[in-house]
């Protein structure tokens, strides 16, 4: 029977089959490595497929080599052209420049730099690189209008039997790696190219795998097809998980998926971020956001899967370090559960110093922040964690016990991009103090409790755990006139007990701050 006429779920088993031979002249199989969480609480046995160790730190070079390795040497001549938000970019890149073809790649004007770099370092002279649109979507409505225009041929990222063929070599990789089976596969999903190679294929040898195909909540096009029956479109797309964000996905991976996966999990950013942290702390793994979506489902579900073996691909590490930086100091991946409240007290000294002592004790402040902006009230704003979500849980039960009033603001926009009002006029004799403090349990409130304590008044607040081991700090004192301020400056050691600088801000600074 001619390969065309077989149903298409044969057709993409035998061509997996055949990118065998052609794949591993590009590159070499990457490992299956056991993940293990270090909480010791109940949850699954977890294999890590290693993607981000591949030739281009991400899978697409299997999907880009299989099908470049079969063009027509007349196909060759007239060059390829793609578009990409980045790894699929970076195989086709290497594609190009071992076998000597012409690519002109199309990429959002957003990418990465790292990404746009490696598809530079990896296709050398053999590619150029168009910025074009704001999303993948419009970098491939131009390539398409290349491809017209040219006739060069066009490498699609995912809807492509031989694409998705390559990607399958990596589930190929895992049977053969005599790790399995496993009772479920956690498989992020794009354009759902690798989902559903990899969920076929694995079927094939384990029947009884659940096959769950894993979406960031805003970017869910193959759940929207799922609960339409039929492709749709979305009229907008989240780029958090850049590698992923795609609007309507692929039609060949939609009719593989429909029959391989038995549901789709959708993921919040915030579960990648901390997915992401949980990589790093445990298989020194630096994951992009795309690649760690998968564990993130299961972290998510992690007490029904206990004492099941499930299956994740880390599909790429092409991570900007400026974004990898904001994750790993923003509230969005805690490293414990973590909640956001607005707190009432009366604006009067030494308040603040009471709070923190009784409702906060045995807790982690992450965030803090305060501006004075009445006489009579301060609502300072605390992010807070705890190693177990019970511990969080009674804070409400403490602060009502103790009178205050308070809310909870997790989320809150103001909050996450540190707007922290101040009003001059309400000040005396302010000071604004840098504070560098080491990072241990005590240690900023010790130097609060017995530098500060009925010496002055809060009126400003401004610190984020950043995951150093120095905390900083920008602490804003009103005294009750200049004198009590110098004097309280003389006595004041730059080096102390828990910290390791205090330091005046210039006073152009003070009068910045003061008046906002």
């Amino acid at each position: 029977m001619p390969r065309s006429s077989l149903p298409l779920d044969r057709r993409l088993r035998q061509e997996i089959l055949f990118a065998r031979a052609r794949v591993y002249h590009f590159g070499q199989p990457t490992p299956l490595e056991r993940l293990v969480l270090t909480d010791g609480l109940p949850g699954p046995e977890i294999w890590v497929k290693r993607e981000d160790l591949s030739p281009v730190k991400a899978y697409k070079w299997r999907g880009a080599c299989n099908r470049m390795a079969v063009l027509t040497p007349a196909e060759r001549a007239r060059g390829v052209v793609t578009a990409s938000a980045g790894n699929h970019a970076q195989g086709v890149a290497l594609a190009a420049r071992v076998l000597g073809i012409r690519a002109r790649i199309y990429m959002p004007r957003p990418t990465p730099r790292v990404k746009q770099n490696a598809v530079r370092l990896h296709g050398g002279e053999f590619v150029q690189i168009i910025l074009a649109g704001d999303s993948y979507d419009e970098a491939v409505t131009t390539a398409r209008d290349d491809e017209r225009r040219t006739g060069a041929v066009y490498i699609h990222a995912y809807d492509d039997l031989q694409v998705m063929a390559g990607q399958g070599t990596l589930a190929d990789e895992i049977v053969l790696s005599e790790h399995g089976p496993f009772d479920a596969a956690f498989l992020q999903i794009g354009g759902g190219g690798l989902a559903a190679a990899v969920s076929c294929w694995l079927k094939t040898y384990w029947p009884e795998i659940e096959a769950i195909g894993v979406e960031g909540e805003g970017q869910a096009s193959m759940k929207a097809a799922f609960d339409a029956g039929r492709r749709v479109q979305l009229d907008t797309v989240d780029i958090f998980c850049d590698g992923t964000a795609v609007r309507k996905a692929g039609d060949l991976p939609y009719r593989i998926c429909r029959e391989t996966l038995s549901r789709i999990e959708t993921v919040t950013n915030d579960e990648v971020g901390a997915a992401i942290r949980v990589l790093w702390e445990t298989l020194r793994c630096v994951s992009e956001p795309s690649g760690a979506l998968g564990l993130a489902a299961v972290l998510k579900n992690r007490a029904a899967l206990a004492g099941k073996r499930v299956l994740v691909i880390v599909s790429g590490a092409n991570i900007d370090l400026l974004q990898l930086s904001l994750i790993a100091q923003s509230a969005n991946a805690p490293a414990a559960p973590a909640r956001t409240l607005r707190i009432r007290i009366p604006e009067k000294r030494g308040t603040m110093l009471r709070l923190l002592d009784s409702c906060f004790a045995g807790l982690d402040i992450t965030d803090f922040q305060y501006g004075k902006q009445t006489s009579d009230d301060a609502w300072p704003v605390f992010t807070i964690a705890a190693e177990t979500p019970g511990a969080l849980a009674e804070v409400p039960s403490r602060l009502d016990a103790h009178g205050y009033e308070w809310e909870d603001i997790t989320g809150a926009v103001d909050v996450t991009f540190r707007a922290i009002p101040l009003r001059g006029d309400l000040l005396a004799a302010p000071l604004f103090l840098r504070l560098d403090f080491y990072e241990r349990p005590g240690a900023l409130h010790d130097f609060l409790d017995k530098r500060v304590r009925d010496r002055a008044s809060f009126c400003y607040f401004n610190y984020r755990q950043s995951g150093e081991r120095i905390g900083r700090a920008l602490i804003g004192l009103d005294f009750e006139d200049e004198k009590h301020r110098d004097l309280f400056l003389k006595n004041l050691p730059e080096q102390g007990d828990g910290y390791r600088s205090c330091k005046p801000v210039a006073a152009p600074a003070h009068k910045r701050l003061s008046s906002m």
